[in-house]
């Protein structure tokens, strides 16, 4: 598919039903949790455990994932929220410099990944006939597959964008949405529109306001590179699950998933828009998404590795 310089300018709210909105992002997390469910019940019941223990996996799981990928985006890209807005740490709001509601945004992969062991561990503590390793092994399908939905939602919401690029580029995308300079209150103020929806569609169709178009740039859609390379990590992560041995070579399936999810992070990240953090402090030579990438495909190399050699052994 050939995107042929598209201007994207979607509102993030699919559906305003007065008591409540129903948000992109926050459909593709249900879509996202659901199909995970659904993938680990499959396994389940191939394997003859229990269903009462995926319910209880599931809440563990949905909930590390929510609280570790916010506090892994504040730690590491906004530790400043801790002093400055210590609500919006934790809440869908913005109290500073004006109360706003901002929807759930901000959320890390890496904290959601770290969130996740720790809900696994905490879990077969409880079901102690549950192995740290088996469960790995297979709680990966599902992740992977939700990671697509994820970067879909950010899409969606115009955020975590990829790096200026030409408008002859075959994907190139131009964000009326999402771009540091053109902010809610901006777009308002130069438009003189009274919300920041009908904001951002004059600008995209009025002709008046053709000269603000014309200042945003097109980008890569790191996102949608995102969710391609996450699609073939499940692909190949499946692959091996129902159609090899490899799930009785214990923290093999892990290692695979480590190794290819974080590779696809690492390499999108060239073509990602600075989120700042920890590069700073490395020269920027790389990014705080490739540093913190590259302790888990380490990681997923070990497992690889020292399960091999013990099955040579063996």
């Amino acid at each position: 598919m050939i995107f042929n310089s598209i201007t994207w300018n979607p509102n993030e709210i699919l559906a305003d039903l007065g008591f409540i909105q129903i948000r992109y992002y926050s459909l593709m997390f249900v879509i996202a949790f659901s199909l995970g469910w659904y993938l680990m019940k499959q396994i389940f019941v191939n394997e003859n455990k229990s269903l009462d223990k995926l319910d209880s996996l599931f809440i563990y799981v949905v909930l590390a994932t929510l609280i570790g990928a916010r506090l892994g985006h504040v730690i590491f890209y906004q530790p400043e929220l801790f002093k400055e807005d210590f609500l919006q740490v934790f809440l869908p709001i913005r109290t500073r410099p004006e109360f706003e509601f901002t929807g759930f945004s901000g959320l890390a992969s890496h904290g959601a990944a770290i969130g996740i062991l720790i809900a696994v561990y905490l879990y077969i503590r409880k079901f102690k006939d549950i192995k740290l390793l088996w469960l790995l092994d297979r709680i990966v399908l599902p992740i992977s597959i939700g990671g697509v939905f994820v970067r879909l939602g950010n899409f969606f919401n115009s955020e975590i964008l990829g790096k200026v690029t030409e408008k002859s580029f075959p994907f190139a995308v131009r964000f009326i949405r999402g771009e540091e300079n053109l902010t809610k209150n901006v777009a308002i103020r130069r438009t003189g529109a009274k919300t920041y929806n009908e904001a951002y569609n004059l600008i995209e169709s009025d002709p008046k306001f053709s000269q603000i178009l014309d200042t945003i740039p097109f980008r890569h859609p790191a996102q949608l590179y995102e969710a391609v390379g996450y699609i073939i990590v499940f692909i190949i992560l499946w692959f091996l699950y129902w159609k090899t041995d490899k799930k009785n070579q214990p923290g093999y399936i892990f290692g695979v998933f480590l190794v290819l999810l974080w590779t696809v992070r690492f390499l999108v990240e060239f073509v990602k828009q600075s989120q700042g953090g920890l590069e700073s402090a490395f020269n920027n030579v790389l990014s705080t998404g490739q540093l913190l990438s590259i302790p888990f495909i380490i990681a997923g190399f070990y497992l690889m590795f020292r399960k091999a050699s013990s099955t040579k052994a063996s």
